[in-house]
């Protein structure tokens, strides 16, 4: 599958990749294996998606900053290949952390967002194994965080 081709076909537009802003690398490839940091939630103009999802987020609205992290995702995979999402065989792993209230038990709703995502663009090959964990604070007050392993042809 050509997945440069399914993200335009999927009217797909990719965010820069971001450099990080602590002291950790954005991307990590070991033998086969392409480790992504962490991608928190920010929209297409940059703003931050805050607050936490059950308080002042629904879980749709948590799906969409989740989604919004996989396309982060996506674009620093992208940089560590090189620009060439063919050098990728298949997802293997998505840890979600979503921001939530106490009470909120809906957190694989909220990763699904960036899952979702994910199992579109790279089809059998995009499907992989997750977990979504609930947390009392994210970075910069976000409602989502997702992280990703790879492996590469």
């Amino acid at each position: 599958m050509n997945f440069e081709k399914k993200i335009e076909e999927l009217k797909i537009k990719l965010p820069e990749a971001k450099p990080p802003v602590g002291s950790y690398v954005a991307t990590k490839i070991t033998r086969n294996l392409l480790f992504i940091s962490g991608q928190i939630s920010i929209e297409e103009n940059g703003q931050l998606i805050k607050g936490k999802i059950g308080k002042d987020l629904s879980t749709e609205q948590g799906y969409d900053a989740a989604k919004r992290c996989g396309l982060s995702i996506i674009s620093q995979a992208k940089e560590a290949c090189d620009g060439d999402l063919s050098k990728i065989k298949s997802c293997i792993k998505l840890t979600g952390y979503v921001n939530s209230t106490d009470n909120y038990t809906d957190q694989p709703k909220v990763i699904n967002g960036a899952s979702d995502l994910i199992a579109s663009i790279f089809g059998d090959a995009g499907m992989h194994t997750r977990a979504a964990v609930s947390t009392n604070s994210l970075p910069l007050g976000v409602s989502v965080e997702v992280d990703a392993i790879f492996e590469l042809n």
